[in-house]
């Protein structure tokens, strides 16, 4: 069940705004967080590409390997992370509307241990407050090239 949820309307056509989206090393300039992306797949975007994410949460750099689990050009991909028992999913989907290309995301996180799962609370709110705003970021940011 997604812990996060949102869709926003991006003035720019579909091709451009999943390309945009799907091109990770501009993420340091989309989410405050991210502060340094490594492709670790050669070639283009696709279903098995890795890249590696560090981020800096609460003063401390966390680095995470994410794969592409889903994808489907200029319609849909999912981002997947797994590390310390915490698992990610963030499901995108793009769909070109009147007003310009419509982006929705749902986040999912499921755990492993009970540590975790006690934890799970403190730990959705955590990654709430990093990228529950994140396509707003996005939106502004293709709609401003």
């Amino acid at each position: 069940m997604p812990f996060l949820e949102r869709t926003v309307i991006i003035k720019k056509p579909l091709e451009e705004v999943f390309q945009t989206a799907t091109n990770f090393e501009i993420s340091p300039q989309i989410m405050e967080a991210v502060v340094e992306v490594e492709p670790l797949t050669e070639g283009p975007v696709r279903k098995g590409y890795q890249f590696k994410e560090v981020r800096e949460i609460r003063g401390r750099r966390a680095a995470s390997t994410i794969e592409i689990t889903d994808f489907d050009s200029n319609k849909s991909y999912t981002a997947s992370s797994e590390q310390n028992g915490l698992e990610l999913h963030y499901h995108y989907t793009f769909l070109e509307t009147t007003e310009g290309t419509k982006v929705s995301f749902t986040g999912e996180l499921f755990t492993k241990g009970l540590r975790n799962k006690l934890a799970k609370p403190m730990i959705k709110k955590i990654i709430k407050k990093e990228d529950q705003n994140h396509l707003d970021k996005m939106k502004d940011f293709i709609e401003k090239q």
